[in-house]
């Protein structure tokens, strides 16, 4: 049997704590995923608790180094994002993947020296969501249908 992928990862969630341990079953599609600390203790994480999916190069971070905020890797492609939270934090970083539909969407931080690796951001945790689209791009729009009324005349 093939053993699969285990992330390293910090679960930042709605009312401020953080949950930081590894998942092998996290899906963008899914409402749910299992977090297992490094105690061994398994948490249930709904994605309606959660605000953000940090995953990490280490548990611990570096706490020598201060992220720099804005869009410092050359060789990443995407558009660029800004994200400001509910809570006041904003990230910098790039994705391949955004759209405003489903639970959220996937970017990598601007800044290549993070710790983090990937960000799995959850809409109904931002505030705002400030896209620039790389060359050649067009804009992720939702899609609304406008409803038109008819008015129907006897003759």
């Amino acid at each position: 049997m093939a053993s699969r992928k285990t992330d390293k990862v910090i679960a930042h969630l709605l009312d401020g704590s953080l949950l930081k341990g590894s998942t092998h079953d996290f899906y963008p599609i899914r409402a749910s995923f299992d977090l297992k600390t490094e105690d061994g203790e398994v948490h249930r994480v709904n994605i309606g608790e959660l605000k953000a999916l940090f995953f990490v190069k280490t548990l611990s971070g570096r706490n020598d180094y201060r992220e720099r905020k804005g869009f410092f890797d050359k060789d990443v492609r995407g558009s660029k994002i800004l994200v400001e939270f509910f809570d006041g934090e904003v990230i910098f970083g790039y994705s391949m993947t955004y759209s405003p539909k489903g639970h959220g969407f996937f970017m990598v931080p601007g800044d290549p020296d993070s710790n983090n690796l990937k960000v799995f951001v959850v809409h109904a945790s931002t505030k705002r969501v400030k896209v620039k689209l790389a060359a050649g791009k067009r804009a992720p729009t939702k899609k609304t249908r406008s409803k038109k009324t008819r008015v129907r005349t006897r003759r």
